[in-house]
């Protein structure tokens, strides 16, 4: 499980499916944890998707591989001294993620839900308390695909005193979302919360 794509012949040796495994276990995960929890009249699906989106980040995954001592576990693995590993956020993140797939395989859901919903409960009180943007937030989950969003008005309506602007989220040519505001700011978050939906 702690063996990184670069230092195997095969990448199905790596650490990479397990990866995309656990990630769709961890969201899962965290939105059967948040969905009950949450107000419905305070926290609709917008809210959810940003909250969710935020404590699932790579950032946040990084941080509890930092407390499990992951980045020390992959160190160990390595077939040479790499000390950066630990301080690698997309690499502790997806290393944490591939523990979950493989806790998945290994015991089943519901245990593997319960045990990461757990240890990413700091993280979780810390987006309820402190929520990014929807920006940030579609931002931050691209990251972790190497990809980056950008943002194109695709039309105005109305007079310019009461102007509606209808703005696309991409990523190359790719249409991720789309969403409509008064402004070009409220317009790109109205489309950046569609994006994050599409990926639910």
């Amino acid at each position: 499980m702690f063996t990184h794509a670069s230092w195997s012949e095969r990448r199905i040796d790596s650490y990479g499916r397990l990866a995309f495994l656990g990630d769709s276990v961890l969201g899962l995960a965290m939105t059967t944890h948040l969905y009950p929890r949450l107000d419905e009249e305070q926290y609709g699906p917008g809210e959810l998707t940003k909250i969710r989106a935020q404590a699932v980040s790579r950032a946040s995954c990084s941080k509890v591989a930092r407390r499990l001592g992951l980045g020390q576990r992959l160190q160990q693995a390595a077939p040479q001294d790499l000390p950066a590993l630990d301080e690698t956020e997309s690499i502790l993140a997806e290393v944490f993620e591939a523990l979950i797939g493989a806790c998945y395989l290994h015991a089943g859901y519901e245990p593997t839900a319960r045990a990461a919903v757990e240890s990413l409960q700091p993280e979780v009180e810390h987006a309820l308390q402190h929520p990014v943007d929807f920006k940030s937030a579609l931002q931050e989950r691209l990251a972790r695909r190497a990809e980056t969003v950008d943002y194109a008005v695709a039309a105005e309506h109305g007079p310019p005193h009461d102007r509606t602007f209808e703005v696309i989220a991409t990523v190359g040519e790719r249409t991720l979302g789309s969403g409509s505001g008064r402004s070009k700011k409220h317009a790109e978050q109205a489309a950046a919360r569609a994006a994050l939906e599409s990926f639910s």
